[in-house]
């Protein structure tokens, strides 16, 4: 009988359980805590604790990760396991709509302007429209509450990933 991801995770060696969450994002001291702690009895412990570990994450661990982030509305390039991971997260942002990317586009150089790094949200869930407003609600952000908002969708992300590794 084939193992679950969950046991492969905690059964394997630290390079594959490793591979296979540090996709979920781009930093790398949180995949080796998530993995020095196997093994988990369930899913629900390895998803608090890759929680718990998140909750240390700051602006230098946003800089960090949000190198491997496209910009919304723009797909993803490369055929790492993250760019995977983001198109499809992005899926639902209808770049066919010639306006909506063109404000999304638009939003994100003035994102960029502001706050010097690209916009982070969630976009599973969400409808382009949905993420152009909250673009726009964020640019009127503080520097400081930027930051606290993006770290949260950054956590998000993460955690949404991870869940998703294991739900195969």
């Amino acid at each position: 009988m084939a193992r679950s991801p969950l046991e492969a995770f905690n059964l394997g060696t630290e390079t594959d359980a490793l591979d296979l969450i540090a996709p979920c994002v781009a930093l790398p001291e949180w995949a080796k805590g998530v993995a020095a702690a196997r093994p988990y009895d369930s899913l629900n412990a390895l998803l608090a604790r890759a929680a718990q570990l998140s909750h240390g994450w700051d602006g230098n661990d946003l800089r960090r990760a949000l190198a491997a982030h496209p910009r919304i509305g723009e797909k993803a390039q490369g055929g790492s396991r993250e760019a995977s991971l983001s198109r499809g997260e992005q899926a639902a942002v209808n770049t066919q709509n010639d306006a909506l990317a063109l404000a999304l586009a638009r939003g994100n150089r003035e994102y960029e302007a502001r706050f010097g790094r690209v916009f982070l949200i969630r976009a599973k869930g969400r409808s382009g429209e949905e993420i152009l407003a909250e673009l726009h609600r964020r640019l009127k952000n503080s520097p400081e509450r930027e930051e606290t908002e993006a770290l949260e969708q950054l956590r998000q992300i993460t955690l949404l990933r991870l869940e998703g590794v294991f739900a195969r």
